[in-house]
């Protein structure tokens, strides 16, 4: 999932002058890229929209090295060389080394909220998992990819979002590790993306569901390959979409715990991602035809929705 590193505006724009202009440059990249999850930063206060901004375009970098039309036409060995290279250059971001706008960024939303660069280096390793990997065996091993890849945003990002002080308090029986359920959502996040997009990742000669639910569903890989929706695969779907809907239950009771001012933004991307699952079965579970997404009517209702659930907390 690369954006090439070659083409990318914050790498050689001109006109990035300052960091607010390098600031609007992620602003813009993730409303592009990110609808949904983008109209949930709006919701919180400036400094802390900014560093998710920022954030969200590390990991769009990071993901583009793998799936851009420049990374299709790399060896396996070429791709390998440029996650090693990215690696390298992350650590040395989080060592204060600054080449370019994005780093300068980067490097100041470590600065205002200071985190550790193991969920960095662990969304590095799921882009290694899908030079070896293209298909998964078992639900276990897809979590392993879930976690790396999206699950590690959790952790990024929770240092900005925050902690109500009324957690420090909480009796223990009422008060989730935050990390547990900031992990969850993003592995629910990505168990939706791969719902989503099992006919965009077939052209990529990738299938992410695991191999024992198409056996237990009596659903074949060359049926997945032409697209074939039957009953088979309507029970598959149906099984994968309430797995994606535990996973985002799980993280519910994690964001009652954040921080006032970041609660009603994380509700508002959690149920409208969510949604998506629920457009999935108004399509019929054809994921093969149809692009699942939130309209802009329910984004709409949504919203007040969600202010309404973070206030009660």
């Amino acid at each position: 999932m690369t954006l090439g590193l070659s083409n990318s505006p914050i790498m050689h724009s001109k006109s990035a002058k300052s960091l607010e202009e390098a600031y609007e440059i992620c602003r813009k990249e993730t409303a592009k890229w990110a609808k949904t999850f983008y109209l949930g930063t709006l919701l919180l206060p400036p400094v802390k929209r900014k560093a998710i901004w920022a954030i969200y375009v590390w990991c769009r970098r990071t993901d583009e090295l793998m799936d851009s039309p420049e990374a299709m036409k790399l060896s396996t060995s070429e791709l390998s060389e440029r996650l090693d290279n990215w690696e390298e250059k992350t650590k040395a971001i989080f060592s204060g080394h600054v080449e370019n706008e994005l780093d300068a960024v980067m490097g100041d939303t470590l600065q205002r909220f200071p985190q550790s660069i193991k969920p960095y280096l662990d969304m590095i390793e799921g882009q290694r998992m899908d030079l070896k990997k293209t298909r998964y065996e078992t639900f276990e091993e897809l979590e392993l990819y879930c976690y790396r890849v999206a699950g590690t945003v959790g952790l990024m990002t929770q240092g900005v979002m925050g902690i109500d002080p009324a957690y420090t308090t909480a009796p223990w029986s009422r008060a989730p590790d935050p990390s547990e359920a900031a992990i969850a959502l993003g592995i629910a996040n990505q168990l939706t993306n791969i719902l989503r997009d099992v006919g965009e990742d077939r052209g990529r000669g990738r299938i992410y569901l695991p191999q024992e639910d198409l056996k237990r569903f009596n659903y074949s890989e060359e049926e997945l390959m032409n697209g074939v929706v039957n009953r088979q695969w309507k029970e598959l779907m149906a099984f994968q979409l309430d797995r994606a809907r535990k996973w985002f239950s799980k993280s519910e009771a994690g964001v009652r715990w954040l921080s006032a001012d970041a609660r009603w933004p994380v509700w508002t991307s959690l149920r409208l991602y969510r949604g998506i699952l629920n457009a999935i079965e108004r399509h019929e579970y054809d994921v093969f035809n149809n692009r699942a997404y939130v309209s802009r009517w329910i984004k709409m209702i949504d919203i007040p929705i969600s202010y309404l659930i973070a206030q009660a907390k």
